[in-house]
């Protein structure tokens, strides 16, 4: 027997999909929900709706440990020194000398952390559903572990240190591009700073686009984009390059999680569906 079982997609299309998520090694409950299966559209916008209230909710629940979140951001700070890594000042000072790229960097930080990563599930679910659940457990796990740093390491952002002389470039723009900042600053944990999920979803967005695009200049923007997200994360002064670190530790380990549901990583899917997967439960055990 082989490692995997080749079932008929669309067409003549054919795709080798892992035993794993065929059920063939465990039939039951279980093999059924490791399945791929088609995503229902009213399930996905009430689940992802349900997710991210909830992680509002606990994310900004976990107690503002100022004073340790601002000893921790100095040890940070102190750590990068260390490293020879310590440039965030320059560039956010750089940034913010040039008013039309610093307010273009707020709004980019306010929005496209949302727009970009909708938009890349709303591909995934059109054009790649039998991915979708497995590309969206990695965004799910990636973000439910981070919550676990905000809770264990409190921290401050750069803007926000004593004696940093950093620019809280939102203030002084007067623009609101970061929740935790000018009238909105009551609304967010302003010392969640670590992970930095605006790096862990980024690079979610852009290794599934460039893991799954077929034009190539798109792939190329898929990897641009986490990457600029991390110049501005520094630009801006709400994250440490540490930070950004702990986005893509957190990104890891939801890649892993869905390596180990699903037997292999979201782009190992099938695009489509497998035609197995789509019969009814009856039907399957009774052929």
């Amino acid at each position: 027997m082989s490692d995997s079982t080749v079932t008929q997609s669309e067409g003549r299309e054919e795709v080798a999909v892992p035993r794993t998520v065929t059920g063939e090694d465990g039939r039951g409950p279980l093999g059924r929900l490791r399945r791929p299966r088609r995503p229902r559209l009213w399930f996905e916008i009430l689940l992802i709706a349900v997710s991210y209230w909830t992680y509002s909710l606990i994310r900004n629940a976990v107690p503002e440990q100022k004073g340790k979140a601002l000893r921790n951001a100095h040890w940070i700070w102190g750590a990068e020194h260390h490293l020879g890594i310590a440039v965030e000042r320059s560039v956010n000072h750089a940034a913010n000398s040039v008013t039309w790229l610093i307010i273009g960097m707020n709004y980019y930080y306010a929005t496209l952390h949302f727009v970009i990563t909708i938009g890349v599930l709303v591909w995934l679910y059109r054009w790649h559903p039998g991915r979708y659940a497995a590309a969206r457990l990695t965004l799910f796990a990636t973000t439910g572990v981070a919550l676990a740093g905000y809770y264990l390491f409190p921290l401050a952002p750069p803007r926000l240190m004593r004696g940093g002389h950093f620019v809280d470039t939102v203030m002084v723009h007067h623009t609101w591009g970061s929740m935790a900042s000018g009238d909105l600053k009551h609304m967010s944990n302003q010392y969640a700073a670590m992970p930095s999920m605006h790096i862990g979803w980024s690079l979610w967005c852009g290794l599934t686009i460039f893991a799954l695009a077929s034009v190539p200049w798109v792939r190329v923007l898929g990897l641009l984009y986490p990457a600029t997200t991390l110049l501005v994360i520094v630009a801006t002064a709400n994250h440490f390059w540490l930070d950004a670190v702990g986005g893509v530790l957190c990104l890891a380990f939801g890649f892993t999680v869905a390596r180990v549901w699903y037997g292999t990583l979201p782009h190992g899917l099938p695009r489509v569906v497998p035609a197995a997967a789509r019969e009814p439960v009856g039907a399957a055990q009774s052929a």
